[in-house]
């Protein structure tokens, strides 16, 4: 089975990026993971796959699964890389496309060479992140290894762990980050960001994704941070993420309100591969 691919980063947050609606994709953990594996495969931080609609009022159903092959619910690097696809490869005409995904509907939006997108309300009730605590708060305390840390928590459609630190680069990414990951608190695991706060405008943010490990940026990562960081009373309406791969705008009015995200998508090459 030979399967035509596209592969496209979002500040160096990288995908193979799947038309399933004009070939068969059909692909097991063990094929995906073969696919994702940079020495032998493609190589990308997670697989992208462009389906028909399956809610009402949305033109595609947008599937992502990490590079250990787990299926999941949002991303939002990879949500402006599906956008740039299906315009790229004329499955759509319009600037504005409504997607469904596991977490629900989002709202797309082309803009010259930027995609912004409406990543929706975030989730702040624990129990629905999910994350184990009595009580909704702007922070919580959780121990790692005998280590009392205060992190904020935030579901974007996937869980989110944020924790508050000097500075990024001596932010103990590589041992904080799987611990937290798979942390007893987050039954579905979590995606940790490390956030350096430079102004009420402006942070810096490493994260270490659930299933992939660090990448060089993450969407939805941004958008959790600066959620947590507004609820912390540190972070103004509109911040400038600084990640490793490059930046990203998100804003957020605070409630109900979606938060919204801008940055590029790029393509790099295209090519097929027989999983």
């Amino acid at each position: 089975m030979k399967l035509k691919f596209t592969k496209m980063h979002g500040l160096g947050n990288d995908f193979v990026v799947f038309d399933a609606i004009n070939q068969k994709v059909e692909l097991s953990p063990e094929q995906l993971r073969f696919i994702a594996d940079r020495r032998f495969g493609i190589g990308c931080d997670q697989v992208l796959l462009v389906e028909p609609p399956r809610l009402p009022g949305t033109e595609f159903h947008y599937r992502i699964f990490n590079a250990d092959g787990s299926e999941v619910e949002q991303c939002g690097n990879g949500a402006r890389c599906f956008a740039r696809f299906v315009r790229e490869k004329g499955l759509t005409s319009h600037d504005v496309i409504d997607v469904g995904t596991a977490a629900g509907p989002i709202r797309l939006f082309i803009e010259g060479d930027q995609v912004r997108v409406n990543m929706g309300a975030p989730v702040l009730e624990p129990g629905r992140i999910p994350f184990i605590a009595d009580e909704q708060k702007p922070s919580y305390r959780i121990e790692v290894e005998g280590q009392r840390l205060e992190i904020g928590a935030v579901s974007m459609g996937n869980p989110h762990a944020v924790l508050r630190v000097d500075d990024v680069t001596s932010a103990p990414v590589k041992r904080l980050g799987p611990l937290l990951e798979s942390h007893p608190r987050f039954p579905e695991r979590v995606n940790v960001g490390f956030m350096a706060v430079r102004s009420p405008r402006e942070i810096d943010l490493r994260v270490y994704e659930r299933g992939a490990g660090e990448t060089l940026a993450c969407g939805t990562g941004a958008c959790a941070a600066v959620v947590a960081g507004r609820l912390q009373g540190l972070l103004d309406e509109e911040v400038t993420v600084h990640l490793r791969g490059g930046d990203l705008v998100v804003s957020w009015t605070g409630g109900a309100a979606p938060v919204w995200m801008t940055g590029p998508a790029t393509t790099v090459f295209e090519g097929v591969i027989e999983p």
